[in-house]
């Protein structure tokens, strides 16, 4: 939340600020009064549409007194696929990778690797190519800041924690 003062500044939520030779605390729109609040001349500032995400979007404001409108301009396309992949594909190596020496191990002994595991490295695979075909099946930033994140399978020894 911001608040446009009477001098024409614009101050966050949060943020310490002086206003005629007065300092306020940074906690002092949080505890304000209406009547604190109309002694300064504090207006709260309407945001009139949803920012959008700063990884799809380039957002900038405009302000317009007591308004701001968030205007949310696209990223380049392609350039966000090629990001995305490269990021799905950093992921899905960094999960493999603590496992990696079981099928270095079944490969170089001509074992066969414990089948929990087989399944489960399957698994981070298939996810991680299902989530490739949707990130390049998208043609449009809006359908890619759409798409649901990865749910990574669990691996055979993980163990769900209770909380208190």
């Amino acid at each position: 939340m911001r608040y446009l003062l009477s001098d024409g500044r614009y101050i966050g939520q949060g943020t310490a600020f002086t206003f005629n030779d007065i300092q306020y605390p940074a906690n002092w729109f949080d505890l304000a009064t209406a009547e604190d609040m109309t002694s300064i001349g504090a207006k709260s500032v309407t945001y009139t549409n949803e920012r959008a995400n700063d990884r799809f979007y380039t957002v900038t404001e405009s302000v317009n007194g007591t308004q701001v409108t968030y205007i949310n301009t696209p990223k380049d396309l392609p350039t966000l696929i090629t990001s995305l992949v490269d990021q799905l594909t950093a992921t899905a190596f960094s999960i493999l990778s603590p496992s990696d020496w079981m099928a270095v191990k079944a490969f170089e002994t001509g074992t066969k690797m414990a089948d929990p595991w087989n399944t489960w490295r399957s698994a981070i695979r298939t996810q991680a190519g299902t989530q490739r075909t949707a990130i390049q099946a998208c043609t449009t930033v809006d359908q890619l800041a759409a798409l649901p994140p990865v749910q990574w399978a669990n691996d055979p020894n993980y163990v769900l924690t209770q909380k208190a």
